[in-house]
């Protein structure tokens, strides 16, 4: 069994591609989240670290967060991987889906640390992948949107079959994961979750051209018994 990392924005493609690594017998060891310099912030969706620290306990997996900027982003997180290949890690799971840039970027990284490196959504339909992710039972909320293309009523949303329903509707373009950046989100409960994230307090802020759900309050909660 390889002994793995998984990249992690709390969002749902690296969820359902963290849930398919271990379906396919992977020993996932670690969640990887890069931070702003003040470690107040995850640098890829900006939502509060304290809320990723928080989700990764409900998930029962450990996280490694590491603050850097722009500027030192990629040697940074290429000695973090250093670092967990000294712990016996050998494969880093991914969640992007068709940009080729991430892909290499991804794969050059992992080389950095005599790494493999795994995205199990890979060119896959988008559609077909946010059906799968819901029907395994999955949960997650719209935490982020840019601006141009959907507004605040869309912060907070489930993501779930109405969901992709409207944004299609909309017929600006949106693709259904969001991979273009047109919005993203934060699971809160699934399958592979040991206890549920509860949102208790939020508030829709803009900043710059996206519109965010800051998350105020949270609690860890046992999840609900199925059927319920």
């Amino acid at each position: 069994m390889s002994q793995a990392f998984a990249s992690w924005s709390g969002g749902k493609d690296g969820c359902l591609a963290l849930y398919r690594a271990k379906a396919a017998g992977m020993d996932v060891r670690y969640l990887v989240n890069m931070v702003s310099e003040d470690g107040k912030r995850s640098c890829s969706h900006g939502v509060r670290a304290a809320v990723i620290k928080k989700q990764t306990e409900a998930l029962g997996i450990p996280i490694v967060q590491k603050p850097t900027t722009t500027e030192i982003y990629e040697t940074v997180f290429i000695n973090t991987l250093k670092e967990l290949k000294q712990k016996g890690i050998e494969v880093g799971v991914f969640g992007d889906i068709d940009f080729q840039p991430h892909r290499e970027w991804n794969e050059r990284v992992c080389a950095g640390a005599s790494i493999t490196a795994r995205l199990p959504l890979w060119q896959e339909d988008q559609t077909k992948l946010l059906e799968e992710f819901i029907a395994a039972g999955f949960k997650s909320v719209v935490i982020a949107v840019k601006a141009d293309l959907l507004g605040k009523e869309f912060l907070g949303r489930t993501v779930d079959k109405e969901f992709l329903a409207d944004i299609a509707n909309l017929d600006k373009g949106i693709t259904p994961c969001g991979e273009a950046g047109e919005f993203h989100t934060l699971v809160i409960d699934g399958p592979i979750f040991q206890k549920r994230l509860d949102l208790i307090k939020t508030e829709k802020v803009s900043r710059g051209e996206h519109h965010f759900l800051e998350i105020l309050k949270m609690k860890l909660a046992a999840k609900k018994p199925a059927g319920r």
